[in-house]
C-alpha cells in the first residue's frame, strides 16, 4: 500500500470561527486515521482571513491528543507577503 498523508489548513467556514475550524481539523485527522493515512500535516498561517491561525505546536498537540496512530507534524509554513 502506498503511504498517504493529508495537509490541513484549518479553514474557517462561513459563519463559523477559529475554534470550530480547529475542531474540524481534529475531526479530519480522526477520519484520516480511520482511513489509514500515515501522516497528518498542519500548515501554519498568520494574518490570513478565513484560516484559523495558531502556533503549529499547539495545533499538533491538539490533533495528536485526539488521535492514536497517525503521525502529526508541520507540513507547510506559509507567510503572506504584503505590498505597500
Amino acid at each position: 500500500m502506498i503511504p498517504v498523508s493529508a495537509l490541513d489548513l484549518s479553514p474557517i467556514t462561513q459563519g463559523s470561527d477559529a475554534a470550530t475550524a480547529l475542531k474540524n481539523s481534529l475531526d479530519l485527522a480522526q477520519h484520516a486515521e480511520r482511513w489509514r493515512y500515515r501522516r497528518f500535516w498542519v500548515a501554519e498561517h498568520h494574518n490570513m482571513p478565513g484560516i484559523a491561525s495558531a502556533p503549529t505546536a499547539v495545533v499538533i498537540a491538539h490533533v495528536a491528543a485526539g488521535t492514536k496512530t497517525i503521525r502529526v507534524g508541520a507540513g507547510g509554513i506559509i507567510s503572506p507577503i504584503t505590498h505597500r
